[in-house]
């Protein structure tokens, strides 16, 4: 009996039949993670050019649209508008527009003012319309989810979740323009 066995493994060891199969398993889940991971940052890089993209527009109109000063909603409806992939854009961006002094320059606070689903929603942090030849900071936030939140691999493993346990990453564009004057 004890033979008998001993044969039948020695046949298992050297038989090759199931090598493909074998390296298969191995490799294609962590082929699949990282092809996961790929499409996720795909995404956020799409996102975040279609973000730079409609807050260069924006602003684009607003130094040629000599005259006006236009209102925190209206920009933010102009950016959503042209920013397609963000996705709930009405709710998940956030504007701050600051007037920055050249001659006497302090820097801004370096973490942008993002929305946050689990808290009421605040009033906006600071968004100041400037007079004639002034420096105007604009910066948007963009809160989004990826597209895998739960993978292994993918963007969402090291997401801080909020405290409804939903994970999102933020996109952040910061341009500056002189109000011109009219």
């Amino acid at each position: 009996m004890i033979w008998s066995l001993k044969q039948r493994l020695g046949w298992f060891r050297r038989a090759d039949e199931g090598n493909a199969t074998v390296e298969f398993v191995i490799v294609f889940p962590l082929m699949l993670l990282i092809m996961a991971y790929g499409v996720d940052l795909a995404f956020v890089n799409l996102r975040y050019a279609a973000l730079e993209r409609a807050l260069d527009l924006t602003v684009r109109d607003i130094r040629l649209g000599t005259g006006t000063a236009p209102q925190h909603d209206e920009i933010k409806d102009l950016i959503c508008v042209r920013a397609s992939f963000i996705e709930n854009c009405d709710e998940n961006l956030r504007l701050e527009m600051i007037n920055i002094d050249p001659r006497n320059w302090v820097d801004i606070d370096p973490n942008a003012d993002c929305t946050d689903k689990s808290e009421e929603v605040s009033p906006v942090r600071t968004f100041v319309n400037g007079q004639e030849n002034e420096l105007m900071i604009l910066r948007v936030c963009a809160r989004n989810n990826p597209i895998f939140p739960d993978a292994a691999l993918g963007l969402g493993k090291d997401l801080a979740s909020d405290p409804d346990g939903e994970k999102q990453y933020s996109l952040v564009s910061t341009t500056a323009f002189v109000q011109e004057p009219q």
